[in-house]
């Protein structure tokens, strides 16, 4: 297993990479923090398809047990089922994935009890946690005492755990199914051919067979997951096979999940995509239209097309701005009381109905727009759909490995010159991600030309600044 990306939250601060010894140590330091060692506490762990996701999770969960806590082990399953399951069965949850990331990689994303997002307070507990325990590089136990920990695990909580595992898996996975057939108020997908991209990930059994039990005809792509496919060259992050199946096939509509299912990238019936940002502004027009859209308003961050907004203003909606991430969209909503936003990525949050983005969650409701839409006396495909739901702003996306280096003051000072003399009818965003190593450049400009020219200047200066940091 290779070095990897850490916790959800927490990453960055105790360690860098995770291994077994770190899953087992996050275990413990998580249940100590979020319920300081309650024999009482339960939590939902789950995982995506990578090769070393059985080990972490495994590892995981004897931490939690060690500390007294209940696990119940839902396998292999998308995130938000794990949000789901916390918030059902009134738990805690962990997820052991890298997302979008390539299988090499694996971290941890926590949830507090009933299935939210960690607070800024329970973060630093869980990170306080950590450092207590002291697991330092230069101070990691033998192999053997890894070994040890693993193992010494209360036998008979694990068995009993385990038999009661498999029951309370299919209760939560029925219960969350009935969660999307209530969501579309019982209505069906019959008559909808959908192309299903699981991107070999956490999806990749549930989706197909959920949208199938919801009426739809499936045609499965990437759903065949050997620990080392997630998300390569499928997936939200990889949309172009989905639309050539769903041109190839005549699909309605073609839905692509990330590795751990909370994101979903869509295609028409054309081939063309429907990001985050489109499918935003249909779901807001529609739910306004129901009277649906709690205060009339749409949560989106900062990286959210111009061209978005403009739609939005046309339709009476208010929109919300809030900083780039998932957990920042929820912060919003939960202060303004909204039930609807997202980011152009495809992490949409539907927050009356799910603690959290949910990719299948967001494909139901998009195949059933469709569907509706399509059976209409002025009856519309899932491409006249897209094309109504708002024009695009020219907007240029880069990603520049970072390295061994970092986005020094010196590089940022440089990236607002240049951005001061792009023109007032030019957006420019360059930040660190907060799941790969590199910097992220995005640019909006009236025509793409002038984006890509700007992209290309921004990328020479950081790739520069980048390397001379990198070896100062």
């Amino acid at each position: 297993m290779e070095p990897t990306f850490g916790t959800d939250g927490v990453r960055g601060r105790a360690f860098d990479e995770i291994d077994e010894i770190v899953a087992h140590a996050l275990g413990r330091a998580a249940n100590r923090a979020l319920f300081a060692g309650n024999e009482a506490a339960r939590w939902a762990v789950g995982r995506d398809t990578r090769e070393s996701g059985p080990t972490l999770a495994r590892a995981l969960a004897a931490g939690l047990r060690a500390t007294g806590a209940e696990v119940i082990d839902l396998g292999v399953v998308p995130t938000p089922v794990v949000a789901f399951a916390a918030q059902h069965l009134h738990t805690a949850g962990a997820v052991v994935s890298a997302s979008h990331n390539p299988w090499h990689d694996n971290g941890v994303k926590l949830f507090a009890a009933g299935g939210t997002k960690l607070s800024d307070a329970e973060q630093a507990a869980v990170a306080h946690c950590l450092d207590e325990l002291r697991l330092t590089h230069g101070d990691r136990p033998s192999a053997a005492e890894i070994a040890r920990r693993l193992d010494a695990v209360p036998t008979a909580g694990a068995v009993e755990a385990q038999a009661a595992a498999p029951n309370e898996m299919h209760r939560v996975l029925d219960a969350y199914e009935r969660s999307l057939r209530a969501a579309i108020d019982g209505r069906t997908l019959d008559g909808l051919h959908l192309v299903v991209d699981g991107a070999n990930g956490a999806s990749a059994s549930l989706a197909p067979a959920a949208l199938q039990r919801l009426g739809a005809q499936v045609t499965a792509l990437f759903c065949e997951p050997d620990g080392r496919n997630i998300n390569d060259g499928c997936g939200s992050v990889n949309p172009g096979a989905l639309g050539a199946a769903v041109l190839d096939v005549g699909a309605d509509l073609g839905v692509a999940f990330d590795g751990d299912g909370d994101r979903m990238i869509a295609v028409d019936c054309e081939g063309q995509v429907i990001d985050g940002d489109r499918q935003m502004a249909l779901f807001a027009v529609d739910l306004a239209a129901r009277g649906l859209l709690t205060g009339d308003t749409l949560v989106v961050t900062v990286m959210s097309n111009a061209g978005l907004r403009r739609a939005m203003s046309e339709a009476g909606i208010e929109v919300v701005t809030a900083a780039v991430g998932d957990r920042a969209v929820l912060e919003a909503l939960e202060a303004g009381g909204h039930c609807l936003g997202g980011e152009q990525s495809g992490h949409v949050v539907f927050r009356h109905e799910a603690t959290t983005g949910d990719g299948l969650r967001s494909a139901v409701h998009l195949a059933d727009l469709v569907a509706r839409r399509a059976a209409g006396d002025s009856a519309l495909t899932s491409a006249e759909l897209s094309l109504q739901a708002m024009q695009v702003s020219p907007q240029v996306l880069r990603s520049v490995p970072l390295g061994s280096g970092t986005l020094t003051d010196e590089i940022q000072r440089a990236v607002d010159d240049i951005a001061a003399g792009a023109g007032r009818d030019v957006r420019v965003l360059v930040r660190v991600s907060g799941t790969e190593p590199v910097i992220r450049i995005m640019v909006e400009a009236p025509t793409e030309r002038e984006a890509r020219d700007l992209t290309d200047r921004l990328a020479d200066v950081i790739v520069e600044g980048v390397g001379a940091a990198g070896t100062a």
